[in-house]
């Protein structure tokens, strides 16, 4: 019973960082603000990142994933903040 409270919170945050970039990604093909975009892309990585966590501590637990964990979570912020100056200058 004690695997099954993170492991069930390891798949909500994954299903609900997929479903913001789903809903981003199409809010961005009706509006075309580019912000959208970024927001989208962001939160893919982000997804990505729940993912790995999933792998790295529930079905992998003797490998160290946690330099993808970290690069994947500092990419998608520094996506997003790319995005934000980006959109800034026009």
């Amino acid at each position: 019973m004690a695997s099954v409270f993170p492991t069930s919170v390891y798949l909500l945050c994954l299903a609900t960082s997929s479903l913001c970039a789903l809903l981003l990604a199409r809010s961005y093909q009706r509006s075309g603000a580019r912000l959208l975009l970024w927001s989208a892309l962001s939160f893919g990585l982000l997804a990505a990142n729940n993912f790995i966590v999933i792998l790295d501590l529930i079905v992998l637990p003797t490998t160290d994933l946690l330099a993808l964990r970290y690069g994947l979570s500092l990419a998608a912020v520094c996506l997003l903040l790319f995005g934000f100056i980006w959109d800034l200058e026009d």
